[in-house]
């Protein structure tokens, strides 16, 4: 049974090679899901499968993870156990947390009688005789940092059952901080020592100050907020002495933020990017925001060093080589000028992809040669995300080493059709693949597209797609013997919004499975001056609901299928998201009779059709009628109407 499947595979396989061509280029990294078998076009002939595995981050490779549960299958939140005492965890490295106690000198590690609190037996104890006070202030004093935020649900602490009546805590302070340090100079309590530099005093908001404490076992809640530290602070009993055997934190749910930054991933040379795609699970009221960014050098940062030659600051060592990142840790704190991103070499990270999706176009504006990725969790307690699998392909050889584009003219009026070339200028090296199609994403459909010329001469092209989200073109193949040589293509549509970009891809139509490259914003044509591929208006007019346009103001919806609909079209601009749109029915005396149409939308053309049905059901009986447009945006509601009329 089993080679019946691995042979009718095989001729499947061939079959599609036959099909689609040499596939000879195309390689699939996956990153995450180590138990899933390769994906299915790994079973081609000539397409390359390489697994990375979620838990190979290596600092010096620019990868981390921040409050992640890291398996072979998956990432996800780090998730609090109720039952489970973090006491213990906090100085353990996998935890990344840590517990400080304070000094006359600041905040340093705990002493050694401290480790009694948190070592899990309840008989033996750190005394509370006063000793502290040889080494630091009067008050015992404890920071248990969480090492991120978590939801906490309650603190206890107590003697040992010898002493539960003679040695408990009759005073004590309980302070917690979610550590954000713009809140820092409003909390209460500012525990510390100063002037013995940065660190020294730590900020708490205060939660508990009891005073006359006559409960053996201590045990209190915490607010249902997101904390980072809990402050334990004790003075000296009045009458003997107290004792800790244990202090116990517990927690539950997911850590509110979490994230995880792979490393730079290395794909040997300049390749063209292709899809992104992934697989996970989001549950309601939890977010995933995954990015990603591309560049040219092993490095997305520079490093900086104080050359103590006034201000200057350097990116080299005293050597003349290039600070790496593990050459900068290892300057002195003094000589550590800071990091910054290299944005000649490196884009900047991707907007999130929208995670319902499950796929997306990787954001690279040229061939590159490094990837990295990255995912941002935000959960709520009692809900959380998780992250399968990211996966992507890319072509090496690229589609072209090179391919510059650039759109003109440059400035156009809102909402008026207007006639755009777009320039593409390739470039070609030995081993590129070429291409035949190009693609261009419009705000709305195209009017037409009207010519292609290559070099100056025109030739024939076929529209292989038209629609809202723009069009794509066959044209003659673009190859090594052709590069350099200039391709233009006129097209005629509107647009609705300053910036708006038409960004391209080009594409090899024999082989359908590769990358299709994205296109570098340049000069492309030296005769053009925009060297951009995005459009801004003439004039920004400051209304966002710019026109309400009937197909015919009069229609008769009795089912004969001629006339049943009113056809409405409406146009927003320079809108800098989407924003509340409604469409109500009034009487010509303005009273409202009903919904017919909620929704929300950016800037561009919208269509809406109705049939003669408000939202509640009701059918509108004959007659006229006032159809309003109201737009809800930050320049305030704007309303537009026209008369309609209704028959039967």
């Amino acid at each position: 049974m089993h080679q019946r499947l691995r042979d009718s595979l095989a001729i499947w396989c061939g079959f599609l090679l036959f099909i689609v061509g040499p596939l000879d280029a195309l390689t699939v990294y996956r990153l995450g899901g180590s138990d899933l078998p390769a994906p299915e076009l790994a079973a081609l002939e000539g397409v390359e499968f390489v697994q990375l595995a979620w838990a190979d981050v290596v600092e010096d490779q620019h990868g981390q993870t921040n409050l992640i549960e890291v398996t072979p299958n998956h990432i996800a939140p780090r998730q609090l156990d109720p039952t489970v005492n973090l006491t213990p965890l906090l100085p353990q490295p996998d935890f990344l947390g840590d517990i400080f106690y304070l000094t006359w000198i600041g905040w340093g590690g705990p002493d050694v009688d401290d480790w009694f609190i948190w070592d899990e037996d309840p008989n033996t104890v750190y005394l509370g005789d006063g000793h502290f006070a040889q080494h630091g202030p009067k008050h015992k004093s404890l920071i248990f940092d969480l090492g991120g935020l978590f939801f906490l649900e309650r603190i206890k602490f107590y003697p040992r059952e010898r002493h539960l009546h003679d040695r408990f805590v009759e005073s004590f302070t309980i302070g917690i901080s979610d550590g954000d340090p713009l809140k820092d100079p409003h909390r209460e309590l500012q525990a510390g020592v100063g002037g013995f530099g940065r660190g020294s005093v730590v900020a708490f908001d205060v939660l508990y100050d009891i005073r006359e404490n006559t409960d053996p076992i201590i045990e209190l809640e915490l607010p249902a907020e997101p904390v980072q530290k809990v402050l334990f602070q004790a003075a000296e009993n009045t009458r003997g002495i107290w004792e800790l055997a244990e202090l116990e934190l517990y927690g539950a749910g997911y850590a509110p933020f979490a994230g995880y930054q792979s490393n730079v991933i290395d794909l040997g040379r300049a390749v063209s990017l292709g899809d992104l795609s992934w697989s996970g699970v989001i549950e309601p009221g939890a977010r995933v925001a995954l990015t990603m960014r591309s560049g040219d050098t092993p490095t997305p940062s520079i490093y900086w060093r104080f050359t103590f030659r006034g201000d200057e600051q350097s990116r080299f060592d005293t050597e003349g080589r290039v600070l790496t990142r593990k050459a900068y840790n290892k300057l002195n704190k003094g000589e550590r000028a800071g990091i910054t991103p290299d944005t000649q070499q490196w884009e900047a990270w991707s907007q999130a992809y929208d995670f319902a999706d499950s796929t997306g176009v990787m954001q690279a504006d040229q061939p590159r040669r490094y990837v990295q990725l990255r995912a941002d969790f935000e959960s709520l307690k009692e809900a959380g995300g998780r992250l399968d699998y990211v996966q992507f392909s890319v072509s090496d050889p690229p589609v072209a080493t090179q391919v510059l584009a650039e759109i003109a003219p440059a400035q156009v009026k809102a909402g008026e059709v207007t006639s755009f070339t777009y320039a593409v200028l390739p470039q070609f090296e030995e081993d590129d693949l070429g291409f035949d199609t190009i693609e261009v994403e419009t705000p709305v459909q195209v009017k037409s597209v009207d010519a292609v010329r290559i070099s100056e001469m025109e030739v024939g092209f076929d529209v292989l797609r038209s629609d809202a989200e723009g069009f794509a073109l066959r044209i003659p193949r673009m190859d090594l013997q052709r590069t350099e040589e200039l391709v233009e293509v006129d097209f005629q549509v509107e647009v609705f919004k300053f910036g708006t970009m038409f960004a391209g891809r080009v594409s090899d139509s024999e082989r359908p499975f590769e990358v299709h490259q994205r296109l570098t914003a340049g000069d492309a044509d030296p005769l053009v001056e925009s060297n951009a591929l995005s459009v801004g208006l003439v004039e920004v007019k400051r209304k966002a609901a710019n026109a309400l346009r009937l197909a015919s103001p009069v229609f008769t919806p009795n089912g004969d299928g001629v006339n049943d609909e009113l056809q409405i079209e409406y146009e927003l601009l320079n809108l800098l998201g989407a924003v509340p749109v409604a469409l109500d029915l009034y009487d010509l005396s303005g009273h409202r009779l009903g919904v017919v149409h909620r929704g929300t939308a950016q800037s561009g053309r919208f269509r809406v059709a109705w049939g003669g049905v408000l939202a509640s059901g009701e059918r509108v009986g004959p007659g006229c009628y006032l159809l309003r447009l109201k737009v809800t945006s930050d320049r305030g509601v704007e309303i537009l109407q026209r008369v309609i009329a209704l028959a039967y």
